[in-house]
């Protein structure tokens, strides 16, 4: 394979035109990782993490949506500010049994209550009625451990 330098960089309303950069109407999905880290133990366990430990969790946000008329669905800096306010600021070098409602903070715990706030969020910003909605969440709790959660396990 032969590489070139291009000769001509492509301006816009000269190569392209704005009703050309919207090239479908499909649903599409995006997804963007995050870390943070956090302490937390387990009530009413016999193992390892009945002790007081951390972790580097590994938060897997996708959203869906349609292409606005430059062909993004959903905007990456959109999803990062979102988890920076909402998750991020809550949970980061934070201790979860005290900043998490009343709940054992295992992953399958933790991954619904994350899912209700980033919600709540998309519905607060008019996100979802512009047909952005929340696809799947991944937690990791270790490189090889972590917890799931589709949208369709959380329709009542």
């Amino acid at each position: 394979m032969e590489f070139k330098i291009p000769e001509k960089v492509q301006t816009f309303n000269v190569d392209i035109k704005k009703e050309e950069l919207k090239y479908h109407n499909r649903r599409v999905a995006v997804t963007k990782e995050f870390t943070f880290d956090a302490a937390h133990h387990l009530h009413h366990y016999e193992g390892k993490c009945k002790n007081l430990h951390g972790h580097t969790y590994k938060l897997v946000i996708t959203i869906s949506g349609y292409v606005d008329e430059v062909g993004i669905a959903v905007d990456f800096g959109d999803i990062k500010r979102i988890y920076k306010e909402v998750i991020d600021s809550k949970l980061d070098h934070r201790y979860l049994n005290e900043v998490l409602p009343n709940m054992n903070t295992t992953a399958e715990n933790m991954i619904v209550w994350i899912w209700e706030q980033l919600d709540e969020r998309l519905e607060a910003e008019g996100l979802k009625k512009l047909g952005h909605r929340l696809e799947e969440l991944v937690l990791y709790e270790t490189p090889t451990s972590y917890a799931t959660l589709k949208r369709e396990w959380m329709v009542d």
